[in-house]
C-alpha cells in the first residue's frame, strides 16, 4: 500500500523535472538562435560600414576628378573664347577687304565707285600704317646685310637646346636652357664661367613651376618668356630672380602646327629686338605661313599680328632685328644654313631685292637663333655648339 502511494507521488515529480528540462532546453536553443541572429547583424553591420568607407572614398576621388575637370574646361573655354576673339578679328580683317575690292571694281550693275570710298580707304590704312610707326619706333633704320663670322663658344648639352644673355639687363649672365622639354634654367655669371669644363658646378639653378615646350623661348627684362610644355597656345612670364610666375596669356592661333617644319618641337618661337617682344609662328589657315605677333612684354597684350609670306616648310629657325623677320631655311639632313625669307613690318624693305644671305663656314642645323639687340649679333644653338655670329648691317632703303 505504502509503495503504491511512493509511486502515485514520484510519477508528477518525473513529470514536472522532465517538463522543466524540456522547457530550459527550449530557451537554450532560443537563446543560441538569438546569439547567432545577432551575430549576422553584426556582420551585416560591420560589411555595411565597410562598404560606406568605399563609397566615401571613391565619392572624394570622383569629387576630384570633377574638379580637376572643371579646372581643364575652364582653360579650355579661355582658349576657345581667345580662338572666337581671333576668328572675329579675321573674319573683320577679310570683310574690310572684301569691301575694299567691291569699292574699286566695277559691279554687275555698271554702278559707278564713289571716289570719296576709295580715298577714305586709303585714308584709314596711312593711319593706321602711322600708328604702327609710332608704337614700333620708326627710328629703327638698319637692316641685315650679311654675317660676317662665327665663334663656337662651347660644346655642351642635347641635340636641341637654348642659350642666351638678357638684352634688357645691364649684367653679364648667360643663361642655358638645355632640351626641348625641360623645367631647370642654368644662370652663369659671365661668359668665362659658362666656358669652363665644369660650367655646371659653378652655375645658379632655376627650376620652373612647369616645364618648356621647344626651344623658342627668351628672357628679357629679368622675366623669361616660354610656351607651357603640354599645352595648345599657353604662354608664362617667369621672374628669375623671385621664382615665380608673374602672369600667363594666350596667343591666339598658335600651337597647332610647329613654327618651322626642321624644328618640329617649337611651336612658339619668342624673339627680341630694338621693338622688346615678338612671338612667331605658323597656321594652318595662313597655308602653313608664318605670322608674326608683337606682345607688350609688361601686360603681356597682343599689340598686332602680321600674316607674312614667308613660308615654314624647310625652316629651321627665324629671328626678329629692327622690326624685321629673318627666316633661317636648310635642308632635312643639315646642310648650309641660308636666310631667303625676309619681312618688314613697315615695309620699308623690298624683300624681293633681298639677295639670300648665308652663315658662314659651317654644315648642320640650328635648333635655335636668337637676336642680341643690345650686342647686335646672334645667339645660336647648333648640333650641341653655342654660337655666336657676328653681323653686318645696313640702313634700309
Amino acid at each position: 500500500m505504502v509503495v503504491l502511494k511512493l509511486q502515485f507521488l514520484l510519477v508528477p515529480f518525473l513529470t514536472s523535472i522532465i517538463g522543466a528540462a524540456q522547457h530550459m532546453m527550449q530557451d537554450a536553443a532560443l537563446m543560441n538562435y538569438i546569439d547567432r541572429r545577432f551575430l549576422a547583424l553584426e556582420k551585416r553591420l560591420e560589411r555595411c560600414n565597410q562598404d560606406i568607407l568605399v563609397y566615401v572614398e571613391e565619392f572624394r576621388d570622383f569629387s576630384r576628378m570633377v574638379l580637376s575637370r572643371l579646372a581643364g574646361l575652364n582653360i579650355h573655354k579661355a582658349e576657345v573664347k581667345s580662338e572666337v576673339e581671333n576668328l572675329l578679328t579675321r573674319i573683320e580683317r577679310a570683310q574690310r577687304d572684301i569691301d575694299y575690292f567691291g569699292s574699286v571694281t566695277d559691279s554687275n550693275t555698271c554702278i559707278e565707285v564713289h571716289e570719296d570710298l576709295v580715298k577714305q580707304q586709303l585714308f584709314e590704312e596711312a593711319e593706321e600704317k602711322k600708328k604702327l610707326k609710332l608704337m614700333l619706333n620708326a627710328s629703327c633704320d638698319h637692316m641685315l646685310e650679311g654675317i660676317k663670322s662665327l665663334k663656337i663658344v662651347k660644346k655642351t648639352g642635347d641635340k636641341h637646346g637654348s642659350w642666351m644673355k638678357d638684352p634688357g639687363k645691364k649684367h653679364t649672365k648667360i643663361y642655358l636652357l638645355n632640351g626641348s622639354v625641360n623645367n631647370v634654367i642654368f644662370e652663369f655669371s659671365n661668359i668665362m664661367t659658362f666656358m669652363e669644363s665644369n660650367h655646371t658646378l659653378k652655375a645658379r639653378k632655376v627650376t620652373l613651376p612647369f616645364p618648356w615646350q621647344g626651344t623658342g623661348h627668351i628672357i628679357y627684362q629679368g622675366f623669361l618668356f616660354y610656351h607651357k610644355y603640354g599645352s595648345l597656345n599657353e604662354i608664362i612670364k617667369f621672374n628669375i630672380q623671385k621664382r615665380n610666375i608673374t602672369d600667363q596669356m594666350l596667343l591666339p592661333g598658335a600651337g597647332r602646327i610647329p613654327a618651322y617644319q626642321l624644328s618640329p618641337s617649337t611651336k612658339i618661337d619668342f624673339a627680341i629686338d630694338e621693338q622688346g617682344l615678338w612671338a612667331i609662328h605658323a597656321e594652318p589657315e595662313t597655308g602653313g605661313n608664318i605670322v608674326i605677333t608683337k606682345i607688350n612684354h609688361i601686360t603681356m597684350a597682343v599689340e598686332h599680328t602680321w600674316d607674312t609670306s614667308c613660308t615654314s616648310k624647310d625652316a629651321e629657325a627665324a629671328f626678329m632685328a629692327c622690326n624685321t623677320l629673318y627666316v633661317v631655311y636648310n635642308v632635312p639632313s643639315g646642310g648650309m644654313s641660308r636666310i631667303q625669307c625676309i619681312y618688314d613690318v613697315l615695309g620699308a624693305v623690298n624683300t624681293y631685292e633681298v639677295p639670300v644671305l648665308h652663315f658662314p663656314k659651317r654644315q648642320g642645323s640650328h635648333s635655335t637663333i636668337h637676336y642680341n639687340p643690345k650686342e647686335k649679333q646672334l645667339y645660336a644653338w647648333g648640333d650641341r655648339c653655342q654660337i655666336i655670329y657676328k653681323l653686318h648691317t645696313k640702313q634700309k632703303v
